[in-house]
């Protein structure tokens, strides 16, 4: 490395956030980058370490450590940091399509790696890529990649999040004639509208978008497959289709009084609220606004915490968040050693800004909803809720048991339910006659990707349930390499 004491010399250092209360009052993203010679000097302190777990996606103990995509990170740090700007864009984009995705929205599983991780502070990985393909935008360093010549094949994508404009990428590069099918208004699926605007602005979508239109990859929206068009129609018109249309089924909360009104899945709620900011800068009130209501998100991840920083950013009078597990560690426990997945206590940007104005974190652990009370107008007015604990059922599973005495109400006028998906909805999988797995999910082996129907491949969130963008891109990156395969024999 350029500067083998650099992760003693320096200490971390990472884009600095906007005030939460300043902020909120718009849908932007509120992260000032470094400059170039401060996002040089971080790149200085990669240690060149002779295991570099930081590249290299691997599951252990059940969580994934290190980047499912490979990425040569300690070679693009080094080159930051003497300056190589241009040659560490050549090197990141050797293993990456979307790193202005991922250095935006991906949880850096890469940091939980780096060895700089045992005992302090991580490489600012996340950063340090997203830095190199900005300015690489801004250099105009990223050009149309436009294959010398075409195969005659052609190929079908269903869907057009991570999963299926990876794979679309690769197959296109490798000659193929891509055609992506998008059942929404616009192009990125969970991109463009499972994720709000203030962690993905949307014109960086376009901005890939309107690349890939240039290499000759075909698009069409408003075209849901297995509704406007029948999958044997396209297994007719093309070679292979690959199934990349997401696990966008919500997981429900089957209590009593679910039926009232103001009770909502989260994904409806943010994908409404994205696109009505989209069309109308939020003037053609087509999307539940949580202005002055008294709002109940429940589910403790990602998107629960967009609800959360969505909720602010309307104005609501009241906010908590519950969370039916525990609350996690600050710092890591003896049995969750690097270099795992860290299972310690995260505060995301919502809670943050909520903390801000309110004075506390919204979360509520261990707590479950057991009912919700509605008004003569059929809208819900109160949620009442109990204390869990965790303990092992016969099997040895670990299930929650009800607090007995716990019971408490809480005002509510609009609930989010986020907790998560469980697996594809049936349209997709039914027009292709495609089978499930016991989850659900498109069944289709990791690794060949190909289904039980000659022609079908499937990827992403519709093939392994609910994950990661990093994971959509790893898992479409590999299919198109098996389809491309399938396509040459």
């Amino acid at each position: 490395m350029g500067k083998p004491t650099g992760f003693m010399d320096y200490e971390r250092k990472v884009a600095e956030s906007k005030d939460p209360k300043e902020r909120i009052k718009d849908w932007n993203e509120f992260h000032t980058p470094l400059s170039k010679e401060e996002q040089e000097i971080q790149g200085a302190r990669c240690m060149n370490c002779g295991v570099p777990f930081c590249q290299s996606g691997i599951i252990i103990n059940g969580g994934a450590t290190g980047c499912p995509l490979n990425n040569l990170i300690p070679e693009w740090n080094d080159l930051i940091y003497r300056g190589l700007w241009k040659e560490a864009a050549d090197r990141l984009m050797k293993t990456s399509c979307f790193p202005e995705f991922t250095g935006r929205v991906c949880p850096a599983l890469c940091e939980a790696g780096c060895t700089c991780g045992i005992n302090g502070p991580a490489i600012s990985i996340k950063e340090n890529e997203l830095s190199i393909i900005e300015r690489a935008f801004e250099e105009g360093w990223v050009k149309p990649i436009i294959p010398k010549y075409r195969t005659g094949k052609k190929v079908a994508i269903v869907g057009s999040g991570p999963a299926g404009l990876t794979t679309a990428v690769y197959l296109n590069r490798r000659g193929h004639e891509v055609t992506v099918f998008e059942r929404h208004d616009r192009i990125g699926g969970l991109l463009m509208y499972g994720i709000p605007n203030m962690k993905l602005e949307k014109h960086i979508i376009d901005r890939r978008v309107n690349l890939m239109k240039e290499e000759g990859i075909n698009f069409k929206v408003n075209t849901e497959v297995g509704v406007d068009i029948k999958g044997e129609e396209l297994l007719k018109e093309f070679d292979a289709v690959v199934l990349a249309g997401g696990a966008s089924n919500p997981r429900d909360l089957k209590v009593k009084g679910r039926e009232l009104k103001g009770i909502e899945f989260a994904v409806d709620f943010l994908s409404a609220n994205t696109k009505s900011l989209l069309d109308s800068n939020l003037e053609d009130g087509k999307y539940t606004s949580a202005k002055d209501k008294n709002v109940i998100v429940i589910g403790g991840g990602d998107t629960g915490n967009d609800c959360v920083g969505t909720s602010m950013r309307h104005g609501c009078a009241s906010l908590v968040q519950f969370e039916i597990m525990d609350k996690l560690p600050e710092g890591r426990t003896a049995s969750n050693p690097w270099p795992q997945w860290p299972r310690v206590l995260k505060v995301d940007y919502g809670q943050e800004e909520f903390e801000a104005v309110f004075g506390k974190d919204p979360r509520e652990y261990v707590t479950t909803v057991k009912e919700f009370i509605g008004d003569e107008n059929g809208n819900v007015k109160e949620a009442i809720t109990v204390n869990v604990k965790w303990e092992k059922n016969e099997t040895g599973r670990m299930i929650p048991v009800e607090i007995p005495g716990t019971e408490k109400t809480w005002k509510a006028d609009l609930v989010l339910l986020a907790m998560g998906f469980v697996g594809s909805e049936n349209t997709l999988p039914n027009t292709f006659g495609v089978e499930l797995d016991a989850r659900t999910n498109v069944k289709a082996e990791y690794g060949k990707f190909k289904t039980n129907v000659d022609k079908v491949f499937a990827a992403g969130d519709m093939r392994r349930g609910q994950s990661l963008v990093v994971w959509a891109m790893n898992e479409g990156k590999a299919c198109a390499a098996e389809v491309d395969k399938y396509l040459n024999k």
